[in-house]
């Protein structure tokens, strides 16, 4: 995986990697500032900062920042997460100058105008009620709330009514004047461009970006104690949501446990929680275990709904088949073709450019290199089925478990 990286004096870090085979370019800034950098007063904070990026800078108004890209045939968006801002493009490889100097503006100028706080705070309202409004969707964010209780990975990403309702312009100044620092600031780009016009397009304006050098420590989580909880919601079926905080970015067990959640609850059709639930018993439409890394710990949880009826049922089988993980090792012929579904899910991923893109700028924040496939794919196929029995002992403990679930009030 061939790619480039300069870093500038003021520590804003540029890398590249050239796609000659498309017309495209996909660039974006990647923040480590996330959610997780939120005091509970400021919950919410970041993601409101990322729409209103979008609403003004010291010399462009809402209406041209939506339409500079749009009329070319481009797409700007944003994102954010736990422990991320993203703020990205892609464009016809000919308008990447735009781009990236829009990407510029809005990511170090934004002026956050108050009468486009007020109206895009009734925007972001408007969000989490749609949310809330999708089980779906709030029994994640809910788990999320009971696994890291108490701990900033616990919070909303949307923020809640009291604290969205609250925001005014200087509490936005003084989250960026906390939390920006331009060693922890990563340019992405991906496409058909050469490094030299990458570097030739930004290096002026990057580079005249003020250092910003912080000592900020995120709270480390430390105290996972499981827990169970039932909810009663207005709606039609019962939810479930399983698991328990997991390995962390760094943890040498990340790609291991990656393969075994894939056999678990992965993507693919013929993952185990899929055939028991699914395909041999008709109880779910869909069944999915998710497994997330952040800096320091990692998330793990099973998720799926069902008819009232069959919730027992469903959850008995979740709970059978990660005891056969843990109680028998797997075959030699089924450990070869769950890696090589692994390794072929991830050779796939990296033919989406625009994800690559965000993909490589995260890695370089979070570890300042980009792994290779190749040696990923050596980590996943040298795993052996012993390392995955003990993984899923230790992950899959009955004990340890969180169990979340929302029936029909």
């Amino acid at each position: 995986m061939a790619y480039q990286l300069k870093e500038l004096p003021n520590g804003i870090r540029i890398v590249h990697q050239e796609i000659t085979h498309t017309r495209l370019v996909h660039c974006g800034f990647i923040l480590d500032i996330g959610s997780r950098d939120e005091t509970p007063e400021e919950e919410g904070l970041a993601h409101f900062w990322e729409h209103m990026a979008f609403k003004g800078t010291k010399k462009r108004k809402a209406f041209h920042i939506i339409n500079r890209l749009e009329s070319l045939g481009g797409e700007l968006n944003a994102y954010t997460t736990k422990e991320k801002i993203c703020f990205y493009s892609s464009v016809l490889h000919t308008h990447f100058a735009k781009a990236a100097e829009l990407l510029c503006d809005i990511t170090f100028d934004s002026i956050f105008p108050p009468k486009q706080i007020e109206k895009e705070r009734q925007v972001i309202l408007e969000e989490m009620a749609m949310y809330r409004d999708s089980p779906d969707d709030s029994i994640q964010d809910d788990f999320d709330a009971l696994l890291f209780q108490g701990h900033p990975l616990g919070g909303n990403i949307l923020g809640n009514e009291r604290t969205v309702s609250g925001f005014a312009q200087k509490d936005f100044k003084a989250f960026i004047e906390k939390n920006l620092d331009t060693r922890k600031i990563v340019f992405s780009v991906v496409g058909n461009i050469p490094w030299e016009k990458v570097l030739r397009t930004v290096e002026g304006f990057l580079s005249a970006i003020p250092s910003r050098f912080l000592t900020r420590e995120r709270l480390p989580f430390t105290q996972y104690v499981p827990k169970l909880q039932t909810a009663e919601k207005e709606i039609t079926q019962a939810h479930m949501a399983l698991g328990k905080v997991s390995y962390g970015l760094s943890h040498p067990y990340r790609y291991p446990f990656f393969l075994l959640n894939n056999i678990l609850g992965g993507p693919s059709m013929n993952s185990r929680l899929n055939m028991a639930l699914r395909e041999k018993n008709g109880y779910v439409y869909g069944v999915e275990a998710h497994y997330q890394t952040f800096h320091d710990v990692g998330f793990w949880g099973i998720f799926f709904a069902t008819e009232v009826g069959t919730l027992t049922k469903a959850h008995t089988l979740v709970r059978k088949e990660l005891k056969k993980l843990r109680e028998k090792k797997l075959g030699t012929l089924q450990l070869h073709m769950a890696k090589e579904q692994a390794v072929g899910q991830m050779a796939m991923a990296e033919e989406n450019y625009a994800a690559l893109m965000l993909v490589f700028g995260k890695n370089i924040l979070d570890k300042n290199e980009i792994p290779s496939l190749e040696s990923i794919f050596e980590l996943i196929r040298s795993t052996r089925a012993e390392t995955l029995q003990e993984i899923a002992q230790e992950m899959f403990a009955e004990s340890e478990l969180s169990t979340l679930t929302y029936k029909p009030a």
